[in-house]
């Protein structure tokens, strides 16, 4: 069958895309990419709670699937709003990347006796509230300037001196470096910088960070096969807990949230353990902490909430 995949065309989004073009080839599949550019990437001077209404990333993606302008959408999860559009579904979600942030740090301005690695008031760049609120929490002393641009675009202004660090999910920076090493292109230019991967016990990602979502038409009973058969049961049922959590708490680019869910080791039941943090003012430090644990991953995400309610 020949499945026309939509995709954002940034190189990070290509390499993924690729990624899952590759997996329905290997099960037969011809496969077309198609590049739509959305509104996000149009826009690159604003914070993202400033560009447009949540989606900014996948609107333009999603009306080409409802329109039958492609078969499938390829998305990294977390640009997904927790408000699901009608008539589409995510079929599948792959095996799921390492979810942490990372700091790149300038060799010159690094200091390893930091709890982050950076000198005492140096800048760093970020467009998330979220790695902005935990930073502040972490390092008030520490100043952050609004950083948007596709993945090699952040790096390149952090080569360039424009900042002394830069936060970035760890997930790209490997989904790059694989993507380069297969196409035979220039890998990201890291020399001179310190690659320091966060905790997510202690720096929370992003609710789905390090994940991808395949969408496609619910009504397509022939592609919610087929893009079922990308799916890791484990990735997938971590990710439902983490977005279930996201919708309670009404998430989205503005609310400094994070979430990270995965299989409890000393659990003999098969338990999940997550953590998520939120940005509350008025408390010591700027950040409200919770964890928990259950089977389900719905009822894990409600136990989450009812804790984070006290703090709003």
């Amino acid at each position: 069958m020949k499945i026309r995949v939509g995709t954002r065309g940034s190189r990070l989004a290509r390499v993924q895309s690729r990624d899952v073009a590759r997996m329905l080839e290997q099960r037969g599949h011809e496969v077309e990419l198609v590049l739509i550019k959305t509104l996000g990437d149009q826009q690159q001077t604003m914070p993202f709670e400033q560009v447009g209404p949540a989606g900014v990333f996948v609107v333009e993606i999603e009306r080409a699937l409802l329109e039958n302008r492609i078969d499938l959408a390829v998305h990294s999860y977390k640009d997904l709003p927790s408000i699901k559009p009608e008539g589409l579904i995510v079929a599948a979600v792959p095996e799921r990347l390492d979810p942490a942030d990372v700091l790149l740090v300038r060799e010159e301005s690094s200091d390893a006796s930091k709890a982050l690695p950076v000198k005492t008031g140096g800048v760093v760049g970020t467009a998330s509230k979220r790695r902005e609120s935990w930073l502040a929490a972490l390092r008030p002393d520490l100043t952050t300037r609004l950083l948007r641009g596709n993945l090699p675009t952040r790096v390149a202004k952090l080569v360039e001196r424009e900042f002394d660090a830069i936060l970035l999910a760890g997930a790209g920076l490997k989904r790059l470096a694989r993507g380069a090493e297969r196409q035979g292109e220039e890998p990201l230019p890291l020399a001179g910088i310190r690659v320091e991967r966060l905790d997510p016990e202690q720096f929370v990602p992003a609710p789905s960070q390090g994940a991808l979502a395949v969408q496609v038409r619910q009504a397509d009973e022939k592609l919610l096969e087929i893009a079922g058969q990308l799916d890791d049961a484990a990735s997938h049922r971590a990710v439902s807990a983490e977005r279930a959590l996201l919708e309670l708490v009404e998430g989205g680019c503005s609310l400094p949230f994070g979430a990270w869910c995965q299989a409890d080791e000393e659990s003999p039941t098969g338990a999940l353990r997550m953590v998520a943090m939120l940005g509350v003012d008025g408390v010591a430090g700027g950040v409200v902490k919770v964890d928990g644990r259950h089977e389900d991953p719905l009822e894990l995400a409600a136990a989450l909430y009812e804790q984070l309610k006290e703090h709003r």
